[in-house]
């Protein structure tokens, strides 16, 4: 039973993840997923763009990346960069640990697009 004033549930339930670090599988389309729970629970929901540290296959990067939005949920994907898929052969389905999630340090950062750093 709802209580009153609350949003009734659409969908699934979702993953049950809400704490870094964390492992997920790349999509298709070359993004990874930050959960609604995780994006509510670090405060992100109003972020465009944001620094993610990644580690793959034991190799750690800084990622500069733009959070894409979902239409009705608080989960959020970001795109791995070609540079780093190729360099790994990262394909749809393969793991990555994502170790950090945080606002980018100035808002100059915020325009900038996803880049690379080491």
């Amino acid at each position: 039973m709802m209580a009153t004033g609350e949003k009734p549930r659409r969908g699934s339930r979702g993953l049950p993840i809400d704490a870094l670090p964390y492992k997920v599988r790349i999509y298709s389309n070359n993004q990874v997923l930050v959960p609604a729970r995780l994006v509510r629970k670090l405060g992100i929901q109003n972020l465009r763009y944001a620094v993610v540290r990644i580690r793959i296959q034991g190799s750690e990067y800084t990622l500069h990346v733009k959070l894409l939005r979902t239409k009705y949920t608080d989960s959020r994907q970001f795109t791995i960069p070609k540079e780093i898929r190729e360099k790994h052969g990262l394909s749809a389905n393969s793991e990555v640990e994502i170790l950090e999630i945080r606002p980018p340090e100035s808002p100059d950062q915020q325009v900038a697009g996803s880049g690379a750093l080491r």
